[in-house]
């Protein structure tokens, strides 16, 4: 008796064909009897398209499809920005001191409202801004400001800590913050902090990088560690910390300012800048550093370069190897970690050990001949050219930029 060989791929299609075989039916037929129509996502998404401006967005709530007339709104909404927030019944306030050392907000000033917001909006609070200057409420609004407090620039223009510190003591006895943020800045806001913690008593929390509601967080033991705590009721915000809040729209409802007991006779009656060497400034404390690499050649035009435009000198490790810098002026991992605003380098390859001490610096301007070289790769902007024919153009525009200012900057 010959047995019968399986077929496999015969047993496969059995089991797979159906009584009735589904049939593919075209995009908006009807279905066949007995069949089942098929998605269609591409449709769907299509149907839930909705223009809003020249971007096509999804709304798969189908809202929008069940309501066709509403489109135009959306339009329109979209057209007119993002919508004002207006909060009527705060639960607490954080007080914004704004520094305006010229009468305008400056981007530090807005980088503080922006740590504001991180406290105020996680429970239910309002950020009042104690405004000394010529600034518009819509403009207070777009960085994030829900109450403004603004007083006469006049009065403040010139340097009066004392009438200042007044001003802001009697704003937090009107408003009773929960919390009181200035600005970390030379030009009167840190000094402002200190002199309201003095009078209150109160322990400020200075430099604040990190913030929560929960925990607030500055370096410590020269930038090796970092120090964390509760949110103070008094804190000062560095530089940078906090990028400014972008696409919002806030009341700024005026509300009155208070009217301080000023001091009879100041204690100060004036005060001005003393001009300092830059080189006798430590790296970790300057703003605005030129450095140099195994690339530099002419060193008396590094330093006439760097007196000129008023910045610390440092170098690479190499440099202060070949003995061209003292060894304090070395910036690296092995060297100083430098938090510069501003970082000029002129012929520094870009060791991964000297990009290490300058991680923390915002804007960096390199000079090299190599376009492939690792420091120009990190600078904001690059110069692909010898920086000894670089230097001495420079000199000459900066001198030139003097003269025109009549001797100043």
């Amino acid at each position: 008796m010959t047995r019968k060989r399986r077929d496999p791929r015969a047993e496969l299609l059995a089991l797979t064909v159906s009584e009735q075989p589904r049939r593919r039916i075209a995009r908006g037929a009807a279905p066949a009897p007995g069949g089942r129509r098929r998605r269609d996502p591409r449709a769907e998404r299509a149907g839930a398209a909705v223009q809003v401006g020249a971007r096509r967005r999804i709304d798969w709530s189908g809202a929008a499809l069940a309501h066709p007339g509403h489109r135009g709104d959306l339009e329109t909404a979209a057209a007119a920005g993002p919508s004002v927030r207006i909060i009527d019944e705060p639960a607490f306030m954080v007080l914004v001191v704004l520094d305006q050392p010229d009468g305008e907000m400056t981007d530090h000033d807005r980088q503080v409202i922006a740590a504001g917001r991180i406290l105020a909006d996680a429970g239910g609070g309002a950020v009042a801004a104690l405004s000394a200057g010529i600034e518009r409420e819509a403009d207070l609004g777009a960085a994030g400001i829900d109450r403004a407090m603004k007083v006469d620039f006049e009065p403040f223009a010139g340097y009066c800590p004392e009438q200042r510190a007044a001003l802001v003591l009697a704003a937090v006895d009107s408003l009773k913050p929960r919390h009181v943020l200035f600005a970390e800045s030379p030009s009167g806001g840190a000094d402002l902090a200190r002199r309201v913690a003095a009078a209150t008593g109160e322990r400020l929390f200075p430099g604040v990088r990190t913030l929560t509601p929960a925990q607030a967080g500055r370096r410590a033991r020269g930038g090796s560690s970092e120090l964390s705590r509760a949110p103070a009721r008094l804190m000062s915000i560095s530089p940078d910390a906090f990028p400014p809040l972008e696409d919002v729209r806030h009341e700024a409802r005026p509300i009155p300012a208070p009217v301080p007991a000023l001091p009879a006779s100041p204690g100060i009656r004036s005060a001005r800048l003393l001009e300092t060497d830059p080189d006798r400034l430590s790296l970790a404390e300057a703003d605005f550093i030129v450095s140099a690499g195994n690339g530099l050649a002419d060193w008396e035009a590094f330093a006439e370069l760097a007196e000129v435009l008023g910045a610390t000198r440092g170098g690479s490790r190499v440099v202060c190897d070949a003995g061209h810098l003292p060894r304090d002026r070395q910036i690296g991992a092995s060297g100083t970690l430098v938090t510069a605003r501003c970082y000029f380098a002129l012929g520094v390859a870009g060791a991964p050990q000297h990009l290490q001490g300058i991680t923390e610096v915002k804007h960096v301007i390199a000079v090299n001949t190599d376009l492939h070289a690792e420091m120009i790769k990190r600078a904001d902007l690059a110069i692909v050219a010898d920086a000894q024919a670089v230097m001495p153009a420079l000199i000459r525009h900066a001198r030139e930029r003097r003269r025109e200012r009549g001797g100043h900057g």
